[in-house]
């Protein structure tokens, strides 16, 4: 087995797609300091489940994610990819190549893929158990490493020999093993409790049980007398519905017979209605006459007066003229003596032709 291909997007300082591909054999990256040299290693710590940020010389695991520059934009994930090729036998899978994905988002969701298929950190890390290959393994080496495991406790230094003796399967199988025996007696412990628990409720739970089968018993014969009580209580209630029925057909003729002499009573009220109506017709053509007739009245009344009035000052006007007639007939004939040949009227009489035809005042016309 050896390591294909190392794919990295958006991860620290590789913000556009970059791949490394390796051959078989020694493979060694050089550069000046900050070129990302580190970064690689990175990566492929980071891909195989490192979960420390300070491994990676980070405060949060989101610093992992290319954070942008002046002239380019921040990105919202980072993903880096890792082949092997040539892993049926180290593996002891069916397939020529396995690539390990890893995906995290500035949200902080990280998501593991297998082959693109979705699996859990723990499904990695056991993979590649006994291949020196992993976070704490002897494959991944950074500067001062060495130094630090010959200086380490023999604790620590023996992990990584049994990593290289392919042993930590084994050891994590009983490690498992271990727990689930630890968790299991754990689980014995408190079926004895619960069994304990039961045999000290036996008693209580027969006396229930004894309880429960004449509560039965009681119910059943409950249900007895409820079933006959309620035939019972149909049958009169049968004969109550029967009275019921005669009644309603009863009240049904009753209602049939009111609504025939409302029909016939509604009929005479609109032809009272209509009489009513032509009545107040006649009331009002009625009223419009006496009206018509009062105004003529009225009107008569005002012309009487105005012809009363008129001939009043008609008569004051007669007896005036006639008072101015009488003094100058007197004036004549205090002037023209008797026997004047003015005069054609007979010594004595008044002067009738100065005088005018006399007036009728018991005939006098009303316009």
């Amino acid at each position: 087995m050896y390591l294909k291909s190392l794919h990295m997007v958006g991860f620290k300082s590789f913000a556009n797609a970059t791949t490394l591909s390796f051959e078989p054999g020694m493979t060694s990256i050089v550069g000046p300091n900050g070129c990302g040299k580190s970064n690689v290693s990175d990566a492929v710590r980071w891909v195989l489940g490192e979960t420390s940020a300070k491994a990676l010389r980070g405060s949060k695991m989101e610093d992992v994610i290319f954070n942008g520059t002046d002239n380019r934009k921040p990105v919202g994930m980072a993903e880096v990819s890792i082949t092997f090729a040539d892993c049926e036998k180290t593996l002891g899978t069916d397939y020529n190549e396995v690539t390990v994905t890893r995906r995290v988002f500035r949200s902080g969701e990280g998501q593991y893929f297998l082959n693109k298929t979705a699996c859990r950190l723990k499904d990695i890390q056991r993979l590649f158990m006994d291949t020196g290959i992993g976070t704490s393994s002897y494959s991944l080496m950074e500067q001062g490493r060495i130094d630090q495991v010959l200086s380490s406790r023999p604790e620590d230094r023996r992990e990584i020999f049994e990593e290289a003796s392919g042993i930590t399967r084994f050891k994590a199988d009983k490690k498992e093993a271990l727990r689930k025996l630890e968790q299991t007696e754990a689980n014995l412990l408190r079926l004895d409790d619960v069994v304990r628990e039961v045999k000290r409720q036996i008693g209580s739970l027969q006396r229930q049980a004894g309880k429960a089968r004449r509560y039965k018993e009681l119910r059943d014969e409950l249900r007895k007398f409820d079933v006959y009580w309620t035939a019972r209580k149909l049958e009169k209630m049968d004969g109550d519905l029967q009275l019921l029925d005669g009644k309603i057909n009863e009240l049904g003729q009753k209602i049939h017979d009111l609504h025939e002499s409302l029909q016939k009573g509604e009929a005479q009220g609109a032809e009272w209605r209509n009489t009513i109506v032509e009545i107040e017709h006649s009331i009002g053509e009625t009223t419009e006459e006496r009206a018509t007739a009062q105004t003529r009245l009225e009107h008569n009344h005002d012309l009487i007066r105005i012809n009363r009035d008129r001939i009043e000052e008609l008569r004051n006007l007669a007896d005036r003229d006639r008072r101015d007639l009488h003094r100058r007939h007197a004036a004549f004939r205090r002037r023209i003596p008797c026997g004047s040949q003015d005069c054609a009227a007979p010594c004595g009489q008044p002067l009738h032709h100065l005088m005018g035809p006399p007036i009728d005042h018991g005939r006098a016309s009303v316009p």
